[in-house]
C-alpha cells in the first residue's frame, strides 16, 4: 500500500510538472521561461548548499545564490564574452570572501571549490536550457530534451524494476541497474527519433539517432554524479521538496547534462 502511494504521488507530481512546464515552454515567451530556469537554479543550489555545506557557512551560501541569479541573468541579456568575464570575477570574489573570514579556527580552503563547483554545476550547466531556447527552433530543442530525458528514465524505471539483475555501481547508485541503463538508452533513442521524425523532418535522422543515444548516456551519468554527491554527504535525496520525487536537484541530474551536450551537438555538429 505504500509503495502504491508512492507511486502514486510521483506520477502525480510529475504529471503536474510536466503540464506546468510545457505551458512556459511552448506559450510563454523567453523571459518567462528564463525566469522559470532561474528559479530552479535557486532551488537546486540551495539544495545543494545544504548537502555540501550543511549549517552555518553564510557568506558562501548567500554568494552561491548570488550567482545562481546573475549567471542565468547574463545568459538571458548578454553574450559569451560577458559569461565568461563573470565566471572569471567570480571565481575571484568567492577567494577573497575566502580570505576575508580566515581565522586560527576556521581555515577550510575546500569551502571555495564547494562554491566554484556548485556555481558551475548547476547555474551555468543549467542556464544552457536558455541557450537552447534562444536558437531557431529553440522550443523543439528543448522539448527533445524533455523527451529523451522523461521517455529514458521512465523506460530506465519499469526495465530495471521487470530485469534488472546486475547492479551499475552500487557504491554510488544502488538502485541502478545495467538493464536498467540500457532500457534508458534505447528507450530515450527510440524517442529522440520519433519525435525528429514527426517535428523536425528538415534534420537528418541520423543525427537524433546520435543525440538520443549519446545523450541517454550522459543523462545517466549526470545523475550518478547527484548520487555520488549525496552519498558523499550521507543523504538519499536532496531534500522532500517534490513528492515522490525528492528534490529539484533529483529531476535536474540528468537534464543539465543532457541541454549542454544537445546545444553544443545543434551550434557545431548540425549548424
Amino acid at each position: 500500500m505504500v509503495i502504491q502511494n508512492s507511486n502514486l504521488q510521483r506520477w502525480l507530481t510529475g504529471i503536474i510538472l510536466a503540464v506546468a512546464l510545457l505551458l512556459v515552454i511552448v506559450f510563454g515567451p523567453l523571459e518567462l521561461l528564463a525566469a522559470v530556469i532561474t528559479l530552479c537554479i535557486i532551488g537546486g543550489v540551495w539544495e545543494y548548499n545544504g548537502i555540501v555545506f550543511g549549517h552555518g557557512f553564510l557568506k558562501e551560501k548567500v554568494e552561491s545564490l548570488l550567482f545562481a541569479i546573475l549567471i542565468p541573468g547574463v545568459v538571458l541579456f548578454g553574450d559569451a564574452q560577458l559569461l565568461v568575464a563573470l565566471l572569471v570575477f567570480a571565481i575571484i570574489a568567492v577567494f577573497i570572501v575566502f580570505l576575508w573570514k580566515v581565522n586560527e579556527t576556521n581555515f577550510d580552503v575546500s569551502s571555495v571549490a564547494k562554491v566554484i563547483f556548485g556555481m558551475v554545476y548547476i547555474p551555468l550547466l543549467t542556464s544552457h536550457f536558455i541557450l537552447l531556447r534562444k536558437l531557431d527552433s529553440g522550443i523543439y530543442w528543448i522539448l527533445l530534451v524533455l523527451v529523451i530525458a522523461i521517455v529514458g528514465d521512465t523506460v530506465a524505471l519499469y526495465v530495471g524494476k521487470s530485469f534488472g539483475k546486475r547492479k551499475l555501481i552500487p557504491l554510488v547508485s544502488p538502485g541502478k541497474t545495467v538493464e536498467g541503463t540500457i532500457g534508458l538508452i534505447v528507450g530515450g533513442t527510440i524517442a529522440a527519433c520519433i519525435f525528429g521524425y514527426y517535428l523536425m523532418p528538415r534534420i537528418s535522422l541520423i543525427h537524433f539517432l546520435i543525440l538520443g543515444c549519446v545523450a541517454g548516456i550522459i543523462g545517466q551519468l549526470g545523475d550518478l554524479c547527484e548520487s555520488a554527491i549525496k552519498r558523499n554527504y550521507g543523504r538519499k535525496d536532496a531534500s522532500s521538496l517534490l513528492p515522490g520525487h525528492g528534490g529539484l536537484m533529483d529531476r535536474m541530474d540528468s537534464l543539465i547534462f543532457v541541454a549542454p551536450f544537445v546545444y553544443y551537438y545543434r551550434i557545431f555538429v548540425i549548424g
